[in-house]
């Protein structure tokens, strides 16, 4: 169900808004899929679209997204999964891909 956003989630979600500006952002926290303790926001995955992105391979995109985190980054958020679309795009398939399974520690 919908958990009540930490302050890891609402900073992501303001920077990614400052940012970009974009039509539509989710903030997925996914830590506790991780195995993390809860409240641990340590696992991020967005959805970000934005006219930003217009003409820009996906790398750039994911660039745009790190930039606008990168303080994050280099503290409590370790992973972080990104889709990036433009308007456009996201009109014509707004599905989301499924999250590969979590690659942490626990993997035999």
């Amino acid at each position: 169900g919908a958990m009540a956003e930490g302050p890891l989630a609402r900073t992501i979600r303001a920077k990614l808004a400052a940012a970009l500006q974009p039509t539509h952002l989710e903030v997925l926290d996914e830590s506790s899929r991780h195995g993390g303790p809860p409240g641990a926001e340590s696992h991020f995955g967005v959805v970000v679209v934005s006219g930003r992105f217009e003409g820009l391979p996906p790398l750039q995109r994911h660039r745009l997204v790190h930039a606008a985190l990168s303080a994050e980054l280099a503290g409590p958020l370790h992973a972080l999964a990104i889709v990036a679309r433009t308007p456009q795009q996201w009109e014509s398939d707004p599905s989301v891909p499924p999250r590969p399974p979590c690659l942490g520690g626990s993997k035999q």
